[in-house]
């Protein structure tokens, strides 16, 4: 197999690197994910433990993936690669490159299908749908919506097609220039609701529910739960970061960015909570409310509260631009991977990617509309799914990204040469040491637990 020559691109600064990887990271796992599973696992104690899981795994992972795909600079697959060869090391250990890459692209088939409701909710929220009614009301709103195939199919082609617009461009004119304007207005609306919610809600009882650890509400399975959690909030094993990682300057400092990505992104998990949980609390409503939280639970609150339709809206316009930042981020390696293999041009490659989705999402689109063929009836330890959207689902989260966790774990503690990561993280002696012992043996530990756990072989 003839190695592609090496990608020329670079992210023009560090600072559009850290927003990059920031936009990137920032998305429905911070917004829609992490408040209704802290609600769910007993709020501070979970969060504290989440926080403990970024410092001690989720930031070693995040530099691994970097230093990757700097070292190989190509997409995550033939970065690996090359790695793996120049470590000495055989060819097939290609496969931890390949395995993100594919888990990002499965994730993305439906995420984008997400972000279709979130972009349909700001017209709902804008023209009034919400206002002055009842609970039933407006999860029949939401029944009504998942369960129309052409709605959600107009909605998911209108974010395939953003995202083609913005990718096809190219690294410095299409990614770089979206996130360098769409993630500071992001973070403003996200500041601005938090503040409205602070006013209007209850902000004594969001603090106490977020911060104030209450162990006894959490679980071992809530413990395992944050660790998965840290991977799906920061990207990691999705292809994401080796990917930009293959962009990164050689003078960069790998394990200051990775600090500051984890800061912002942990950072934008807490303020979400800030902006959704006093608003739950002052409108007397549950805040374990789960996936429906953000789609069903906070509209019942706008539906009621002084200036809902102005909030309602702003809050999915920043939901948008939140899930379009990682649905951009989360297409380029197999964008870049088509350019590589077949000598593409980028419109081409874009619009291949874009046109795959587009099928794939079909079976996440028609799974909630409960079209016959997708209907299923399969069991698996602790779960049963019920159709296809639940089958990309499972896959992804409970094999997939622990399985692409523990091979980037043992890829760069003990796949990749100690001189090839000691020369790429560039850092002192006792900080290498330390990251080289949490990749080694400490991610490999934790996450074979979360993946025996996920599966249903070990309970605890």
């Amino acid at each position: 197999m003839t190695t592609p020559k090496i990608i020329a691109s670079r992210w023009s600064s560090r600072m559009a690197f850290i927003l990059a990887s920031t936009a990137a990271a920032v998305g429905l796992g911070n917004i829609w994910k992490f408040p209704y599973i802290t609600g769910e696992n007993g709020g501070g104690a979970f969060v504290l433990v989440y926080l403990l899981c970024i410092a001690v795994i989720g930031i070693p992972i995040m530099m691994a993936e970097i230093i990757i795909g700097r070292r190989g600079r190509h997409s995550p697959g033939i970065a690996a690669r090359e790695v793996a060869l120049e470590s000495g090391r055989s060819s097939a250990w290609q496969i931890t490159g390949w395995v993100g890459m594919a888990t990002g692209f499965l994730v993305l088939s439906f995420y984008a299908v997400i972000a279709g409701w979130a972009a349909a909710y700001v017209f709902e929220a804008a023209s009034g749908t919400f206002q002055n009614q009842d609970v039933a009301a407006i999860k029949g709103v939401f029944g009504s919506f998942v369960s129309s195939a052409e709605r959600l199919t107009f909605w998911h082609a209108l974010v395939l097609v953003g995202v083609a617009l913005v990718v096809g461009k190219g690294l410095k004119d299409g990614l770089e220039r979206a996130v360098r304007w769409m993630l500071p207005i992001m973070v403003a609306l996200l500041v601005v609701i938090a503040i409205y919610a602070a006013s209007i809600g209850d902000f004594a009882a969001a603090f106490n529910f977020m911060f104030a650890p209450n162990f006894a509400d959490l679980t071992i399975n809530g413990v395992l739960l944050a660790l998965g959690h840290a991977f799906f909030s920061l990207g990691l094993a999705s292809g994401v970061v080796i990917m930009y990682g293959a962009y990164l300057p050689r003078e960069t400092s790998v394990v200051q960015t990775t600090l500051w990505v984890a800061l912002a992104d942990t950072g934008v998990a807490l303020l979400a909570g800030f902006a959704i949980f006093p608003i739950v609390f002052g409108s007397a409503l549950a805040p374990e409310a789960g996936p429906g939280l953000i789609f069903q639970t906070l509209p019942v609150a706008f539906s009621s509260m002084p200036g809902g339709v102005w909030i309602g809206t702003l809050f999915f316009v920043m939901l948008v631009i939140a899930a379009f930042t990682s649905a951009i981020a989360m297409i380029e390696s197999a964008v870049a991977f088509l350019e590589e293999k077949f000598e593409w041009g980028r419109w081409r490659a874009t619009f291949t990617a874009v046109a795959t989705l587009w099928l794939l999402g079909q079976v996440t689109i028609y799974s909630f509309a409960g079209a016959a063929w997708t209907k299923l009836d399969w069991q698996v330890p602790g779960k049963s799914l019920g159709n296809w959207f639940d089958v990309i689902d499972y896959a992804t989260g409970s094999l997939l990204l622990p399985l692409g966790g523990l091979l980037l774990a043992v890829f760069s503690g003990w796949v990749m040469t100690r001189s090839a990561s000691q020369d790429e993280l560039a850092t002192r002696p006792g900080l290498f040491r330390l990251w080289l012992f949490l990749v080694r043996w400490l991610a490999p530990v934790i996450i074979i637990l979360i993946f025996l756990q996920l599966i249903g072989v070990i309970q605890f």
